[in-house]
């Protein structure tokens, strides 16, 4: 039984981490309604796809910027 885990969704601090942003940065995303959380019991969850679908709406920066 060596299954390797593959999570659907991170704690806050699991999610802060992988995004490369501090927990008042992802609570404050959350709060401005640009990252949604789900709540199980007192833990609160962030789902991967929508980790990734956060990243994928910041804006992008070129060069020239």
């Amino acid at each position: 039984m060596n299954e390797e885990l593959n999570p659907l969704a991170d704690t806050v601090d699991v999610a802060a981490t992988r995004l490369s942003i501090c927990r008042a940065q992802l609570y404050k995303e959350v709060a401005a309604g640009r990252l949604k959380v789900r709540k199980a019991g007192r833990r609160t969850l962030v789902e991967r796809s929508e980790q990734q679908r956060w990243l994928s709406a910041l804006p992008v920066k070129s060069a020239a910027d």
